[in-house]
Formats: C-alpha cells, structure tokens, sequence
C-alpha cells in the first residue's frame, strides 16, 4: 500500500466527537421519547401489547442505543489512550472512522439484519427535528471521517502494524492477551481446522493445557481455588482463544456459567465441592437449560424434577446441550413445580455424571442422547439429551431450596452474555487475520488484492468494527467488575459483536472469492463458526427486545 498524505485526521478529533456523542444522545433520547409516548400505558408502564405491536421499532431502538453506547465506549477508548499518551495515527483513525460510519447510520438508518433497516421516521421523528439533532461536529465527521484516503491510511497502517491498541490501560491484562496468544497461535491454531473438518473433540491434551493456564478458574474467588481475576481478564482469555479457534474460546464458557451458578446460589456445602474441582479443570461442566419447541422460553419449560424420599426423579428432553457426552456435570434447569407454569416453578440441578466415550457417550442410568451434526462450532458436539427418570440425591438442589432456579441462571446472564461478546470479537479478529493475510498474498491482474479500494476498504472498515465491538464489551466487564448492573450493557456488546463477527467473515470469504467456499481454507470454518454468534446466548432479535424493554423500562 502506498501511504497517503498526512493530515487526513478530523482537527481537534477528541473534541469533535465528544461534541458529536453529545448530539448523537440527544437524537438517541428523542428516539425514546417518542417511542415511549406510543408504548407506554396511563401510569408510565410499558404496555406488552403496544410493544408487541411495535416490535419493529423497539428493536431498531435497541440498537440506535447500541450505536450511541458504542460511540461512547470509542470515545472513552481514545480519551485513556490520549492520557497514556498512545493515541497513535491508526487509533485516532479508527475513531474517526467509527463515528463518521455509525453517525451516518443513525441519521440515515441502521441495518438491524440482512433486509431490515430502522430508521429515524420509524420512530415519528420528522424531517424538521431530524435537522435539529444534526450539528457542525456531527456533519464534519459524516462527511469527512471515513474517505477513500482514510480507508487507505487505515488500510496502509494495519497491513505492518496491527489492528490498534486495545487500550487494557492493565498491564496485567497485557500479559494475559500476550501469553494466550502465544499459547493459541503454537497449540490450537496448527490444528483446529482439522478437528473442525473431521468434526472431532478438541483433544483433551489441550483441555488439560487450558486447565494449567488458568482458564476454567479465572473468575473463581481465590478461596475456591480459583485465580479471582475480573470479567475483564474473562473477555481478554475469551477473546485470544476464540481468536484461535471458536470451540477453544466456548470451552470456559460452561465453566464459567456453573461456577457464577455456584457461587451466587449455591450452599456452602455445594461451594467447597465443586467451584476447586470447576476451577482446575478437574470437573468440566455442560449447561443444560433448552428444551425442544422452547428455546429462549425458558418459561414454558417441561422436564420435571419430582421429590422421591431423599432424591428427586427427573423425566423429560433436552437440546443444543454442548460438550454434554464428555462433561463431568450438568447443571440442569427443570420444573419442580407442575402447579406454577411459569419461571417459578422452575429449580436449578447440579447433577454428576460420568464423562462418556465414542462407545458409550451417557453412561448414567437414566439418562441417553444424540449427536446434532451441526454446519460449525464444533470441537465439542452438540446433543439432544433424555432423562427418564434419572435419580439424583436431593443435596443436588442448588441453594437448597426450589422455585429459584430461574433467578439464580437469570444472575448469570450478564457474564454469559459478556464472554459471548468476546469471543465474537476474537472471530471477528480471526476472520479479519484470514482476510488480510489473503489480500495481501493473493495477486490479480498483476497487483496484490490488498492494492483494490473495494478490497482494503472492507478490511479497514472490519479493523474499525472489532475494536468498536471489543470496547463495548470491555465496557461491560469493567462495570461488571464493579458490581453494576449491566444487563443492557451486555445485551448490547453481544448484540453488536454477533454481527461484526458474521460481517467480517462474509467479507473475508468474499476476498478470498471461490477459494473461500472450498473447505480447505480456513475461512469457510469461521464464516460457519461466526453464524451462531448470532444466535446462541439469547438470538439477536431476544437481545434487542431485552435492551427495548430495559431503556423504556428506566
């Protein structure tokens, strides 16, 4: 790449987009005032038939403040960066660039998936007050933040450089990133292509590895012989092994949603036995929550939990159950109330088992299973599962006490869905390493491709989207850390990261051309691995109505 001239950076860049967020929350807020005077009822609730009607709009609500927080955590990015003194050229670019994009999807219209685009007017803001949201800062960085020349700047510095600092503003954290990449890029990335293409487990010499590293016990108090590190350390792990490979990345996930189960909810007793076996790896954990015909309905679950002398008799089906045949426990949400149909009749299990073999995948009485061939995520299988009548001892009951299963997975959201948007934007990163590193070795027409606007141009732009999507998500975590709450937050860091993961890998398979669509590149691996971001940990669509319900709920 040929570098451009020098003064392509918007003057008084920091300030600018400050004065640009500041407009930016103010057509945000009207958005929601608008909005709020068609759902909400007399008293000031939200009325669910009204947002059952405007469900459109309260969607593309979600993620015009999805946007807005997005922009927020940019500009919060570059302020700590520009106090470090380490706001370089390629970061104030990709702020530059964040803003001038999404400023000119949020007056124009933001896609909210393939073949859906909310706009302004859905919500009744007219064209009158739509000028009045618009300012001088909001119009210089719209107009002249995102240029062909910054597209080739950004282009030029990332082809030898990197994709910009982080900003972990921790030097631990540095560290962290920098000792799981090395171990991703020697042990996981030479292999995981095969394992995907043979659809086989990631061998448990790695899992092993991952164990001594630290992985499954990274959040868990030290008291529980865990390393009690932060949410923040979760999404800097999550994010280099999912870099690496999605499978490796979701291995600490289920260990991550057992031990925050166990931790919040359970009895001391449950504590001490399983949070230093969950830890060291000794214990691998699966998730078994979803039931067929319900999905994200938790509500409407059926498999029953019935009380027998000293046992509970659990009968029903389960399904999309990850790592379920070589998993050493489940944690299992079912009904132990037939009389309450809805959350709280429901209680949380923690239930032992045997870890299976290709011969004999569900050794426990009681309890069978199949395999769901899946198109990718794979290194850890997916099953449907059926209990009948499997026994389990009453101690098994998470805090001892039924009807609280629904609260107690319900305080774990936050951290899954947080972890969820790491390890989207490690795939985003990894699809975008396939991409540039193919453009750039690639020749056409006598030139690299990497030389071709169309070509740097999306690179540049998936350069600028994952380090948006990786500060909205370490947004979460650091108030995750503090004991805030954050469901919004991390119902919007999933939401975005999802789609920024799905859109760097579609765009990098199209650099790659037919290429791409042959098995033997790894990018058809991580546009099939990208795809579920999409939809696992609550669908894009359930995250949107999470983030409505909560802002007009406020």
């Amino acid at each position: 790449m040929t570098h451009q001239p020098a003064g392509l950076i918007v003057p008084d860049l920091l300030n600018t987009c400050e004065r640009a967020h500041i407009a930016c929350q103010q057509a945000i807020q009207a958005i929601g005032q608008h909005l709020a005077a068609r759902l909400l009822d007399d008293n000031g609730r939200l009325d669910g038939a009204r947002l059952h009607a405007e469900q459109f709009a309260a969607h593309g609500y979600a993620w015009f403040a999805t946007y807005d927080a997005a922009l927020g955590a940019m500009l919060g990015w570059a302020q700590r960066l520009e106090a470090a003194g380490k706001l370089g050229e390629l970061e104030q670019l990709m702020l530059q660039a964040a803003f001038s994009e999404y400023l000119h999807q949020i007056y124009g219209g933001v896609p909210i998936s393939q073949g859906e685009t909310a706009r302004l007017a859905d919500f009744g803001i007219e064209m009158r007050e739509r000028h009045l949201l618009q300012t001088p800062y909001t119009t210089l960085l719209r107009e002249h933040g995102f240029t062909a020349a910054c597209k080739a700047r950004i282009a030029a510095l990332i082809e030898h450089d990197g994709f910009g600092d982080p900003g972990y503003d921790d030097d631990t954290l540095d560290m962290v990133a920098d000792q799981f990449r090395k171990f991703g890029e020697s042990e996981v990335a030479p292999h995981c292509h095969e394992w995907h293409l043979k659809d086989e487990l990631i061998p448990m010499s790695v899992i092993r590895q991952m164990a001594e590293l630290g992985v499954f016990g990274l959040t868990v108090p030290e008291e529980n012989g865990g390393l009690g590190m932060g949410k923040a350390a979760m999404c800097v792990v999550t994010e280099e092994l999912s870099r690496a490979f999605l499978g490796v990345g979701s291995l600490g996930t289920r260990s991550e949603i057992a031990a925050e189960l166990i931790r919040l909810g359970g009895t001391e007793a449950q504590k001490d036995r399983y949070l230093p076996a969950i830890a060291s790896g000794e214990i691998l954990p699966t998730a078994v929550f979803t039931e067929p015909n319900t999905g994200s309905d938790l509500a409407s679950l059926t498999t029953r939990a019935v009380r027998d002398g000293d046992d509970y008799v659990i009968t029903g089906a389960k399904t999309w159950i990850t790592h379920a045949a070589r998993a050493d426990m489940m944690t299992l949400l079912a009904r132990t109330d037939p009389a309450e149909k809805g959350y709280k009749g429901l209680s949380m299990f923690l239930i032992d088992k045997p870890a299976g073999t290709d011969a004999d995948p569900f050794p426990l009485d009681g309890l069978s299973g199949g395999e769901i061939k899946v198109l990718g995520y794979r290194g850890m299988k997916e099953y449907e599962l059926s209990f009948d009548e499997l026994r389990v001892p009453a101690s098994a009951l998470l805090g001892g006490e039924e009807g609280k299963g629904f609260k107690q997975l319900m305080a774990t959201f936050e951290a899954a869905r947080i972890q969820t948007a790491a390890r989207a934007v490690g795939v985003a990163v990894n699809a975008m390493e396939e991409g540039l590193a193919y453009a750039t070795q690639r020749q056409q027409f006598g030139q690299p491709l990497y030389a071709f606007p169309r070509v740097h141009g999306k690179l540049a732009w998936m350069a600028v989207e994952t380090m948006i999507a990786r500060q909205l998500t370490l947004v979460a975590a650091r108030e995750k850390d503090q004991d805030l709450r954050c469901d919004i937050e991390a119902g919007m860091a999933k939401l975005l990261a999802a789609r920024v993961a799905w859109a760097n890998a579609d765009n990098a398979l199209q650099i790659h051309g037919g290429n791409g669509y042959a098995e033997e590149y790894r990018i058809s691996r991580i546009l099939c691995d990208a795809r579920i971001l999409n939809i696992f940990e609550g669908a894009a669509e359930i995250q949107a109505q999470v983030i409505a319900r909560g802002l007009l709920g406020r």
